[in-house]
Formats: C-alpha cells, structure tokens, sequence
C-alpha cells in the first residue's frame, strides 16, 4: 500500500465519522487509539516477540473478532478498561472514550478494516 492511497483510505474513515457528527480532533482521537492497539499487538511478533503492555481481554486480537454492534461495545469498554490500568496505559487512555453515536457508522468505518489487517503480513489496511 502506497502512502496515497494509506491517506485517501484515511480521510475516507474521517468522512464517515464527521458524518456521525464528529469533530476533527475526535476522529484523531479515535484512529490514535486504534493505532496505538494496533501496533500493541504488532510488536508483540517478529522481529520484536515484546510482551504486550495490553492486557488480552482488550488487545487488537479480541476487536478483529468481533462486528456490529459487539464490536462497537467491546471498543468501548475496552477504551474505559484501559483508562483505569495504571502507569503509562493508564495515562495515555485516560478519560477515553468512543466519540461515535452510531455503532453501524463505526462499524463500517473500522470493522471490515480491522479484520483486513490482522493479517499481520505487509498489511492491507491502513490499521
């Protein structure tokens, strides 16, 4: 995937949530989260095999299991859970929370996508 099409897949996540009524620094916010999850779970394999500072039942494994409405609750209360850990996880998700109103809307926006990149190849998603 080439950095062009890496942005346009972005800013296309960035309409469907300001569509949901989401401000600019709220769907940062969110794909910031996502990715930090993301690369949680990606330094976790090789070359790294570093243990995860995220906690199983909230890893990036446990959303790309998930679609629909089970997913946008489990995002949510993964957000909370992790806000609550202690030391640097806990202050880097503190006071988060899924800014999205409608968990089709971000369900669309992310759910296909997670579970295109869990692949854990080259990666065929942006996250």
């Amino acid at each position: 995937m080439n950095t062009s099409s890496i942005v346009q897949k972005l800013w296309n996540y960035c309409n469907v949530l300001r569509d949901d009524g989401m401000s600019y620094g709220d769907y940062v916010e969110q794909l910031t989260y996502l990715l930090f999850l993301k690369m949680a779970d990606e330094r976790t394999r090789a070359p790294y095999k570093q243990k995860s500072p995220v906690p199983e039942t909230y890893g990036w494994p446990s959303l790309i299991r998930k679609d629909g409405d089970e997913l946008f609750d489990h995002y949510r209360h993964t957000l909370g859970a992790l806000g609550n850990q202690t030391g640097l996880l806990g202050l880097i998700f503190n006071n988060s929370q899924n800014k999205s109103n409608s968990a089709h809307r971000w369900s669309s926006a992310y759910g296909r996508s997670l579970r295109q990149g869990s692949s854990h190849s080259s990666g065929s998603s942006l996250i």
